[in-house]
């Protein structure tokens, strides 16, 4: 796939990264973005929704990574995290029912615990 001009420097639409593909560690693709997270305070990215697990979308669980846990991965196209798809179905997650309470402070620090990361 062809990047457009306007897509090969540093900065990307977020419709863009919507879709996109996630990787595990093993460089297996484990699902793919299904929304990005920003912070209306500091307009930081801080966690990208990945979509895995259903059939065309219809049942998928969603697992928010915090976005400091991706890598961009050109050769793949996609991004990379360091875990594997047996270790993110461990991970804090949410059905279809969109019952993720983002302004709950358990919950993300749960999210960036698992990943290793800092809030």
């Amino acid at each position: 796939m062809a990047l457009e001009a306007n897509e090969t420097g540093n900065l990307i639409g977020s419709d863009k990264v919507e879709g996109t593909a996630v990787y595990g560690a093993d460089r297996n693709k484990i699902g793919s973005i299904e929304r990005v997270m920003i912070d209306k305070k500091s307009g930081r990215v801080s966690y990208a929704v990945l979509s895995f697990g259903g059939f065309l979308g219809i049942g998928d669980d969603h697992y928010p990574l915090p976005w400091q846990s991706l890598k961009y991965d050109t050769s793949l196209g996609g991004y990379v995290t360091g875990v594997t798809e047996a270790q993110l179905k461990g991970a804090p997650h949410y059905g279809n029912d969109n019952t993720w309470n983002w302004s709950d402070p358990v919950r993300t620090r749960a999210v960036n615990d698992y990943y290793g990361v800092a809030i």
